[in-house]
């Protein structure tokens, strides 16, 4: 029976936990996006999908191959 003092207060610190990191959760839009990642996965990566200064150019991936088999 005395084991209740301990485990009444004890969980309820842990119910305080698990409220608190699903507020901060919330607030930090954890949730914002269920979908995407999930989707993500099926695509593959391509050099559209990359911004246009971090794609390679076919000029610069040619001039590239070049110089490793001169080495």
């Amino acid at each position: 029976m005395s084991i209740l003092y301990l485990l009444i207060p004890l969980s309820l610190i842990l119910l305080g936990l698990a409220v608190w990191a699903f507020f901060w959760a919330v607030k930090h839009d954890q949730f914002e996006d269920l979908e995407g990642p999930a989707y993500r996965i099926l695509f593959d990566e391509d050099d559209n999908d990359r911004p246009k200064d971090e794609r390679r150019s076919p000029e610069r991936d040619a001039s590239s191959d070049d110089e490793e088999r001169r080495d």
